[in-house]
């Protein structure tokens, strides 16, 4: 049955409303709303109290809950659902980050958080918040004490049902002595913690003189005091930072020159800068010493525990000198670190860059307004306890009246209006009056009624006179400083040492290397190293040295070179970078080469397939994939990034081969899995942009794969190399059977055909496990670098092999073009293909 559409109609008064709104004034409106959400609501820190707002409803909740440094812990994740719940809404993850650091005494110099548990150290991550547990330390009552005396403004929370503080009273400097660190939009902050007793004593000064200077500050307050200790090189950086908010200052590691055995003296490091972990400079170590940038080191040991604490142990060689080696350490290594300064912070809900003394006296004035506030919420408690004390003395001395006005009394509104009249006692000590047991109205009780009317008279009097003189205000607060310091106040541990500030100079390329021509090689072990001139090469050396080149680029020493990978991306390297060959080494020897993971960053499973220029008039490259995808790319690489795709792949599909065409009249050679070898025209292959995914270069069987792709001149000799064996044989394990074919009988055929058969298998033998093409002569390499003989040419292109006497690793010829074995598959993947 099919069904009629029905309209609602519009009332007769209806009018549209269509408002136009200009976009860009909506956008700017918009952001700025945003903006301002994310500075005030979560990246930076109040100059009053040091804290962010979930730090501070961290402190506050727990608070609230009672987990105080005299209770047991509790679960982290219970204290992670209280804040969420009712005062935090944006998730677990920053509330339980937040706790960690307010609990970490690394990152924290006088810690707020007492945790129990794994909570993480500079090399590692916390536990999750269901493995820790947590309560207030004693330094955290410091900050929350004296709230329930009105001394701080509170304000709703995100759905109106509950309150929380706006600030907390803190009762110590706390900005400054644990520091920040947030990002915002548009701004951040980074600021260092300090000593406790240095920054209380600035603050007592600047509350006894309030027009204090600078220098004066800085005679309490030199500089900064890591919780992780070190040395701090240069004072001129951090002057700068306390006059106008911005400066750098440079960490170093506090290093020893010990005897470590009877033979050799070592490095002993037992500090290091703030927020660098012991397992990061072992890192860098250790990969500075394999690429041998750094020499005079044999041994580095981590002797860390958490009873000795830190020590990094580094052996120096004999014949080196210690402090060298710890300059070239301090200049290569994360044991020299440059802190930026940026003391951005909230004043009145606004952002502002503060310098030492504008911070002092933020904390100053909000430390005066909560004694102020604490003062005057005592002295109106004192004083309406008085009051009832009062009445309560006259309701003594007058026992027996106040008894028959009671027991006269029809109910307990008459008995408080008739104690109102007779006794001239106001409302509220009538009722307290009618609700005091009569077992407190005992002469005994007169006594302490007396005693304490006394004491409360006292208090107030003293309380009014506080309230009255703003000198007694700054030396009541001056003094509860100087007990907080006298209580939690540790010597300093970081070192301040004076120099010129500048940062230590880094190698550069000197104004004296000229930007000559010269090659950028890559071995088929990996190694990346470049020759002094631009002479013919040889792609593999002599005897001794077994060095097979996959890619040789032409560059200069000051160009840079693209290397490619397996996942179609090309990443800049500084060819200055490399290490240089000596002339003599003619064929090159790349034993003095650096790994080429040292200059990239590879992806699992990516692994690098080749060189490339990166010159934007060149000729551009050439690419093969496994799945038999051929392209040539336009060279129109951008400038601004240090790596890019030069093709898009398909799922499953990686580069098998890349070659820079240095003509058109090249030829494109695919060699397959299943022994089939195609050679077209490079003409025949349009370039195209970055982001395409190329062309069909040749048409595969269900079971096959291409091994090997590059480009040929056919003008010039070049020979064919084949390996058989067997797909399901573990890789690098058998020896094979080699054949060597002359390239010229191997017909020319159309890009996307089938190609024809290189190389016939014997019984066995179902897949080629290597190949290569390229000038003669081809050489060969084991996986150690020993040399395999290669049997003679044969007359014709689809022979069968001869058994080699060793497992090929590596095929290369005259111009450094070469094949290597391809990894093994994946678990999950067909093994013959």
């Amino acid at each position: 049955m099919a069904r009629r559409k029905t309209t609602t109609p519009l009332p007769d008064d209806f009018e549209e409303r269509i408002v136009d709104i200009d976009v860009s004034s909506e956008m700017r409106t918009s952001f700025l709303e945003y903006a301002y959400s994310v500075i005030y609501q979560r990246a930076l820190p109040d100059a009053r109290d040091g804290l962010k707002p979930v730090q501070r409803r961290i402190l506050y909740s727990m608070n609230e809950m009672g987990l105080r440094p005299d209770r047991g812990h509790v679960k982290s994740s219970r204290v992670v659902g209280e804040v969420m719940g009712k005062l935090h809404p944006h998730g677990d993850s920053p509330i339980y980050d937040a706790l960690v650091r307010l609990a970490q005494p690394f990152s924290m110099r006088l810690p707020l958080i007492d945790g129990h548990g794994n909570f993480g150290s500079l090399d590692d991550m916390p536990a999750a918040m269901r493995y820790t547990e947590a309560r207030l330390a004693s330094a955290a009552m410091l900050m929350v004490q004296s709230i329930e005396e009105e001394t701080v403004d509170f304000r709703p929370n995100y759905d109106g049902r509950e309150v929380e503080p706006t600030v907390l009273p803190s009762a110590f400097p706390n900005l400054l002595v644990n520091g920040a660190t947030g990002i915002a939009v548009g701004m951040a902050t980074n600021m260092p913690p300090h000593n406790l007793g240095e920054v209380v004593a600035a603050a007592r000064h600047l509350l006894k003189h309030p027009e204090a200077s600078l220098d004066e500050l800085m005679r309490f307050v030199p500089g900064p005091d890591l919780p992780t200790g070190g040395l701090v090189i240069g004072l001129d950086g951090i002057r700068d930072a306390y006059q106008s908010g911005r400066g750098t200052f440079r960490m170093r590691a506090k290093v020893a020159i010990e005897q470590v055995t009877p033979r050799r003296k070592g490095l002993v490091v037992t500090e290091l800068p703030f927020n660098v972990g012991p397992e990061r400079v072992v890192t860098k170590i250790r990969e500075l010493v394999q690429s041998k940038k750094l020499a005079g080191i044999s041994d580095l040991k981590d002797l860390t525990d958490r009873h000795k604490g830190l020590r990094l142990v580094i052996e120096i060689k004999n014949g080196f000198i210690p402090e060298r080696i710890l300059d070239e350490l301090y200049r290569l290594t994360p044991m020299e670190e440059t802190f930026g300064i940026n003391n951005v912070a909230l004043v009145d809900g606004q952002p502002r860059t503060l310098g030492l003394r504008e911070l002092l006296q933020v904390y100053v004035d909000h430390r005066i307004d909560v004694v102020r506030r604490r003062s005057a919420y005592r002295k109106h408690k004192r004083e309406e306890r008085l009051h009832l004390v009062e009445g309560l003395i006259i309701a003594l001395l007058n026992i027996d009246e106040v008894i028959q006005v009671i027991r006269a009394s029809d109910d307990s509104a008459q008995a408080r209006a008739r104690l109102m009249e007779v006794f001239d006692l106001s409302e509220t000590q009538a009722v307290y009056i009618l609700d005091t047991p009569l077992r407190r109205l005992t002469r005994f009780d007169k006594l302490e009624l007396d005693r304490e009317k006394q004491t409360l008279t006292d208090e107030i009097a003293a309380l009014a006179a506080l309230l009255a003189s703003e000198t007694k205000l700054r030396a009541a607060v001056s003094k509860e400083l100087a007990d907080i310091a006298k209580s939690y106040g540790t010597p300093r541990r970081t070192i301040l040492m004076e120099s010129s500030g500048q940062p230590r100079s880094t190698p550069a390329v000197p104004l004296e290397v000229p930007d000559d021509p010269c090659r950028v090689m890559l071995s088929s072990t990996g190694l990346l190293a470049r020759t002094a001139g631009a002479e013919p090469l040889s792609g593999i050396g002599d005897r001794s040295n077994h060095d097979v080149l996959i890619s040789v680029v032409d560059s200069t020493v000051r160009g840079e070179i693209g290397v490619v990978t397996s996942h179609g991306r090309l990443i800049r390297v500084g060819v200055i970078d490399l290490p240089a060959l000596p002339p003599s080494a003619n064929p090159p020897s790349l034993s003095g080469g650096h790994p080429v993971s040292e200059y990239v960053t590879l992806a699992p499973g990516e692994t690098v397939v080749g060189l490339g220029s990166l010159n934007p008039d060149g000729p551009g490259l050439a690419l093969g994939t496994a799945q038999g995808v051929v392209k040539r790319v336009v060279p129109d690489y951008p400038a601004n990034r240090e790596d890019f795709e030069v093709i898009t792949l398909k799922d499953g599909d990686h580069v098998v081969g890349v070659t820079e065409l240095t003509s058109e009249d090249h030829d494109l050679v695919f060699i397959t899995s299943d022994a089939q070898l195609l050679r077209f025209p490079a003409t025949s292959v349009r370039p195209q942009g970055r982001p395409a995914t190329g062309m069909a270069g040749i048409r595969l069987d269900a079971a096959a794969q291409v091994i090997w792709f590059g480009a040929l001149d056919p003008a010039l000799p070049s020979q064919v190399v084949t390996i058989s064996g067997l797909a399901t044989a573990i890789p690098g394990t058998q020896t094979g059977n080699a054949k060597v074919s002359d390239f010229a009988d191997f017909p020319a055929k159309g890009r996307a055909t089938g190609g024809v058969r290189a190389q016939r298998f014997l019984k066995g033998e179902d897949v080629l496990i290597l190949a290569w093409a390229g000038p003669a002569p081809a050489k060969a390499v084991t996986d150690t670098g020993r040399p395999v003989d290669l049997p003679d040419e044969i007359g014709r292109r689809d022979g069968s092999g001869l058994r080699l006497t060793h497992p090929v690793s590596a095929l290369g010829g005259a111009l450094g073009t070469t094949a290597s074995i391809p990894p093994p598959p994946a678990p999950d993947e067909d093994p013959t293909l």
